[in-house]
């Protein structure tokens, strides 16, 4: 595939939302992400799969333009993430929603003020009025409508989550990355939180999970990437997840 120039706008490659091109990321000697190449579709719901080490959250976080790659290329909707000059940065990052593990909500905000500051983060000339109204649509989306004035410790981590999600999809971004955003929860509310998520995804979105659980990727059956020691070693399609075992690759 030809190289783009640093600078343009689009991938040369056919329409994805997301597109990685032998993206490396490198720490001194060790290799987080080694060439690594994939596409991912507007709408596409897919797991990011692999032991601990094997480089999922450096993947997020290059896609996220945190980082930039040692080489290759990453296009973010039609972004250059690994040629952006950081001017542009924000730019980049209006266009992806991030769910954590650990939700990352400020305590001394309800769930409502919450989901709002990132809305107005995001979007500047976005009036207080305007930011409540979008923000209760939101967690009335996910959910939590009656929650909208709780405080986070007043919330199971589950309804957390939830505001989380609200907050990462409040300003309609195309693209939602998640970083194992159901580790801390049981599998039951785990089984909630991905339903949500996908539900997101019908909406149009694209959306990239990071997760160890495989039983919930199991019983999901949609596309699954499997990262080990920084290398994309599969990539199987929705509908044929069979033996998830990194150790079988």
């Amino acid at each position: 595939m030809a190289s783009a120039r640093a600078g343009a706008l689009r991938s040369p490659a056919l329409p994805a939302l997301v597109e990685l091109i032998g993206a490396t990321r490198r720490y001194g000697d060790v290799v987080a992400a080694d060439e690594v190449s994939l596409a991912l579709r507007p709408g596409e719901f897919a797991f990011l799969v692999g032991p601990s080490g094997a480089g999922k959250t450096t993947l997020l976080r290059l896609i996220n333009r945190e980082i930039r790659p040692t080489s290759g290329e990453i296009w973010v909707d039609g972004l250059p993430a690994h040629a952006l000059p950081d001017r542009r940065v924000a730019e980049l990052r209006r266009r992806v929603g991030v769910v954590f593990q650990d939700y990352k909500l400020l305590p001394r905000l309800t769930a409502v003020e919450n989901v709002a500051f990132a809305l107005q983060v995001s979007e500047l000339g976005v009036s207080d009025d305007e930011a409540r109204d979008r923000s209760l649509d939101a967690l009335e989306a996910v959910g939590l409508a009656d929650k909208a004035d709780a405080f986070p410790h007043q919330l199971s981590g589950g309804q957390q989550q939830r505001v989380a999600i609200a907050r990462a999809v409040v300003s309609q971004p195309p693209l939602l990355i998640a970083d194992e955003p159901t580790g801390n929860l049981d599998l039951e509310t785990a089984w909630q939180v991905m339903k949500l998520l996908e539900q997101i995804s019908r909406y149009g979105a694209t959306v990239l999970i990071a997760t160890h659980n495989l039983e919930i990727v199991r019983r999901m059956q949609r596309r699954v990437l499997t990262l080990v020691s920084g290398r994309l070693v599969r990539d199987q399609p929705a509908g044929r997840t069979g033996r998830l075992a990194w150790a079988s690759s």
